[in-house]
């Protein structure tokens, strides 16, 4: 009798576990017939500019939506983790409701920070030039909008709108994001501690600025008119920390992730202050975070839900 009872509870918790969709299977593909449901992924291939590029997409489906639900794009750091960043949104999705869209920027089709970090506008972004600038539908930034009518499609979603948080590299692809694709239909987004930034400077050449960059025609009024919100840890300021560039041009924002997300946003409120523009970007200190996606997307989820 002791054995049945251990067997139906055990038979029980698995049930319960594959019903939220945890237990999905991470190495096949969700079937592309079907609507989507649970935790998986699928292989992106409609998108024709990139040509036989494909991108994996982690998602999560809560499972009580509806056609209104909101749909959130989370973009991973330089590891090139989207499944994690996706895993880790999955306790507030089902706390706030909301549909987790985590695409995958794997570094065999879009290698190195000209074409994740800086969105393969040109093909040298510290180097930038007309010659050398990429048509607009091979930007790595304009497969968001696509893709995102392509989900709605299977999840039969009706919203006009997505949020976006992008942490660390991921921060640097969803801040300039914004920049260069001013149509994109973004409601909030939380830019997460990236290295370095491209600041609103018109003396300073791209990618640190909007000089000798197509930015350099940039309406200003479209951009701080955006909810954006600058999120950073009160720890991230370690000037060591792996993977942050040093430079004459990066090193003039700070030297850690924390003095650069203040300049970034203070020269931004400088010059919308300068040219008497709204302003609606935010700042917010995550109290006792270092650099860790975990703790930042907790943060960003009630950023965006709460």
């Amino acid at each position: 009798m002791k054995y049945i009872k251990i067997i139906l509870l055990f038979s029980f918790t698995i049930f319960i576990d594959c019903d939220n969709g945890s237990n999905i299977n991470e190495n096949t593909p969700a079937d592309s017939t079907e609507n989507l449901t649970g935790t998986g992924y699928f292989e992106y291939s409609d998108y024709t500019p990139f040509g036989d590029k494909t991108l994996k997409i982690h998602y999560y489906i809560p499972n009580n939506i509806t056609s209104g639900t909101k749909i959130l794009f989370v973009f991973h750091g330089n590891g090139r983790n989207a499944m994690d960043y996706r895993d880790a949104m999955i306790s507030k999705s089902d706390q706030y409701n909301f549909i987790v869209v985590a695409p995958e920027f794997s570094s065999s089709n879009f290698p190195g920070g000209d074409a994740y970090n800086l969105g393969n506008v040109y093909e040298d972004g510290d180097n930038p030039s007309i010659s050398s600038l990429n048509p607009e539908p091979e930007w790595t930034f304009s497969v968001i909008e696509p893709l995102f009518d392509y989900i709605k499609t299977k999840i039969d979603n009706s919203t006009l709108k997505y949020h976006v948080f992008g942490h660390s590299a991921g921060g640097q692809f969803a801040h300039r994001f914004l920049m260069f694709k001013p149509t994109a239909q973004i409601d909030k987004i939380i830019v997460s501690a990236p290295g370095w930034y491209t600041t609103t400077d018109y003396n300073t050449a791209f990618p640190y600025g909007f000089s000798n960059s197509i930015l350099e025609n940039i309406v200003l009024d479209d951009l701080f008119d955006k909810k954006l919100t600058l999120l950073i840890g009160d720890l991230d300021n370690d000037p060591d920390s792996g993977g942050l560039r040093h430079n004459q041009f990066a090193d003039a924002q700070g030297l850690h992730r924390l003095e650069r997300a203040q300049y970034f946003y203070n020269k931004a409120a400088t010059l919308s202050a300068n040219n008497n523009l709204d302003f609606q970007w935010t700042f917010e200190i995550n109290t006792d975070a270092d650099h860790s996606f975990t703790l930042a997307s907790s943060k960003a989820a009630d950023l965006i839900f709460n």
